[in-house]
């Protein structure tokens, strides 16, 4: 399963990086990856005129959008769009950070997931 991160660099300048999470057969109920141990989940709703500019992730935390998009642009210049059914695991704690825009002037539904960065390695 593809993910997107947003990370740091020893300057501190974000940059995206593509993921694959591997799954493994589990039978009847599908393919599963390992478990990830996880702090705490936040509900989240932005309107479609979201426009938050530099910012740093408050944690490490996966955030999966359910409904609507978003552009986030990173410290190296790139912008990507996000949308129902992406996954990102936002690691720029520190450093320049990252812009997020509503995309399409749509109200965005998404999931943040906090990881427990003692035990979390991805």
């Amino acid at each position: 399963m593809k993910i997107t991160k947003i990370v740091s660099d020893k300057e501190g300048t974000t940059s995206f990086i593509d993921v694959e999470i591997p799954l493994i057969d589990s039978g009847d109920i599908g393919k599963l990856s390992k478990s990830f141990p996880v702090k705490k989940i936040i509900f989240r709703e932005t309107e479609e005129d979201y426009d938050y500019n530099w910012h740093n992730a408050p944690e490490k935390q996966f955030v999966i959008m359910l409904e609507g998009g978003v552009e986030i642009q990173t410290g190296n210049g790139e912008k990507r769009v996000f949308q129902g059914g992406d996954i990102i695991l936002v690691e720029d704690t520190t450093g320049k950070g990252h812009i997020s825009r509503a995309f399409k002037n749509q109200k965005r539904k998404s999931v943040f997931v906090t990881v427990d960065e003692d035990k979390f390695n991805l």
